[in-house]
């Protein structure tokens, strides 16, 4: 049986950054957060926890933003450049854990199940590289609450404390991948994640008496499959998209029709066009079928998160900072389109950056998927993610250095 905690043998270049006292100091971080996982804007003794582990640290600023959010900012050699930020999440799921780990969840209905215990003990383990080994600039690191709602990237951009980066690095786990395997590559990298909610609103009667209503649970079925041609039918097979209802929800008795039922769902795209036209779709077939069943139909469509699309720059110093690291077999292609959403794309909508995938597969383990209750990282992928965004944001910022002293404003 593989070792469930990790068994990976971490590249060289890696290994050596973290002396023993460090790497024991770190999986313990981890193991801890993840013993008491913390649901969105909820995370108050997470943030107490990651709060004391980067002060230690001694950076030049440590602030608390968007009720659980920490923003640290270590020094660079030149004050005057831009800086330059890496950031990791810290909320957890409303999951009952099944990993059997000996430090699992001891919250009742919580777990890590996406890994985001690896994503602030790596931030955290970059901040110690970037104070032995400082970047041109200053770096901030971002510990953000609230990504699984999809509203804590925003929440942070509000406060001002990301005013003025010059770019923004993060990454996740992925257990499609082994330990000492990263993604870093341009072009999509998640999707928009949108959510709708429709309320068909009809007439109730006695369920032996039909005839008497104008029944909302035939018109949601009938919706349901309707809503699922606007992928097959109203788009361009090239162009990818999904259309899923999550809920359904009506009636109280078996024998009463009742007056409205409620549906609700979500929408993904890597396109905005696409994105706009699944918006569009949805109220008109909602409506079309309403005014079909006798029904009046009530559509929300909520805007999540956009799509990530890593630019090629900032994706190009990723990939340099993975592939002196890791060597190039390390760095590999996503090689799928991935259709889930990630809030670090509203930092993207702000400024450049690029999101990673980091290996979290252990020799011999199976790819198990985040948002399960079995999902659990390999604790070497605290070091790769570490080393790779640390490196990444010393890259960057002699970029952002060399384009700062070129302009004809500059020093």
């Amino acid at each position: 049986m593989p070792d469930r905690t990790g068994g990976a043998r971490l590249p060289a270049a890696i290994e050596q950054q973290f002396p023993d006292a460090l790497r024991h100091a770190l999986v313990a971080l981890r193991r801890d957060l993840h013993e008491h996982p913390e649901l969105s804007f909820q995370e108050h003794r997470t943030a107490d926890r990651l709060h004391a582990a980067l002060d230690a640290l001694h950076p030049v600023q440590l602030d608390r933003v968007a009720g659980t959010g920490i923003v640290a900012r270590f020094r660079g050699r030149d004050t005057g450049i831009p800086a330059v930020a890496i950031r990791g999440d810290i909320d957890a799921l409303p999951i009952q854990e099944a990993t059997a780990l000996p430090f699992a969840s001891r919250a009742s209905g919580v777990m890590h199940a996406c890994g985001h215990d690896v994503h602030a003990t790596w931030t955290v383990a970059a901040a110690h590289l970037l104070t032995m080994q400082p970047a041109a600039g200053d770096v901030l690191v971002v510990l953000q609450p609230a990504e699984e709602v999809g509203t804590g990237a925003m929440a942070v951009l509000e406060s001002g404390a990301l005013d003025g980066v010059a770019a923004i690095f993060g990454g996740h786990v992925d257990r499609r991948f082994a330990v000492g395997q990263v993604v870093a590559e341009a072009g999509p990298l998640a999707a928009s994640a949108d959510e709708f909610e429709i309320t068909l609103t009809g007439s109730g009667a006695h369920g032996a008496r039909p005839h008497e209503a104008a029944d909302p649970i035939v018109g949601a079925g009938a919706l349901i499959g309707a809503l699922q041609t606007i992928v097959s039918r109203r788009l361009n097979p090239a162009h990818a998209a999904v259309v899923t209802v999550g809920t359904v929800h009506a009636g109280s008795a078996p024998n009463i029709i009742p007056d409205r039922a409620t549906l609700s769902g979500t929408l993904r795209a890597t396109e905005p066009a696409v994105r706009q036209r699944l918006h569009d779709e949805v109220r008109r077939i909602a409506a079309s079928v309403a005014d079909t069943y006798r029904l009046t139909a009530d559509v929300v469509v909520r805007s999540g998160p956009p799509p990530i699309v890593n630019p090629a720059e900032p994706a190009s110093w990723a990939r340099q900072a993975a592939t002196s690291l890791l060597g190039a077999d390390g760095v590999v292609p996503l090689g799928f389109l991935n259709m889930g959403g990630e809030d670090f794309a509203c930092y993207m909508e702000r400024m450049p950056g690029c999101f990673l995938r980091i290996g979290a597969r252990e020799p011999g383990g199976e790819p198990i998927p985040a948002h399960s209750p079995r999902f659990y990282a390999a604790e070497e992928s605290i070091f790769v993610g570490a080393a790779v965004l640390a490196h990444t944001a010393r890259i960057a910022s002699e970029h952002v250095a060399a384009s700062h002293t070129s302009r004809p404003d500059g020093p």
